[in-house]
């Protein structure tokens, strides 16, 4: 069964058909359940408003339309959370690392250092 927790890079990406790699596409489309967090809907909505990011459409809107599952952020992530070692600066990418950690989720992403925490990584 494979169960993706997509990086919020890649759900803009996914929805702006800029995922070139066709065995990347491939494993989204046939994935089981692919699910974006809340925290990446946050975070895009913050990187948006600060000009740093072009989110062409609401993130509920690209979710519905695919498919995607809600990931809500739930206590056992933030526990989760707290056992990863430091190995990135980044708050929104820890907690996707410990969310895909509790919920035994592959991590799609094109960051290298979530592949340093005990998580399954597809490179995008």
């Amino acid at each position: 069964m494979s169960r993706l927790l997509l990086d919020s890079h890649v759900v803009v990406w996914w929805d702006e058909g800029l995922l070139k790699d066709p065995t990347l596409r491939t494993a989204i489309r046939e994935a089981d359940e692919v699910h974006v967090s809340v925290a990446s809907a946050w975070e895009l909505t913050i990187k948006a408003a600060l000009g740093k990011i072009r989110v062409p459409r609401p993130i509920p809107q690209v979710m519905a339309d695919n498919g995607f599952v809600e990931l809500p952020v739930l206590l056992h992530h933030v526990e989760a959370l707290a056992s990863l070692p430091n190995h990135h600066r980044d708050p929104f990418d820890r907690l996707l690392a410990a969310q895909a950690l509790a919920e035994g989720l592959t991590l799609v992403t094109r960051d290298p250092q979530l592949a340093r925490y005990p998580v399954s990584v597809l490179r995008a």
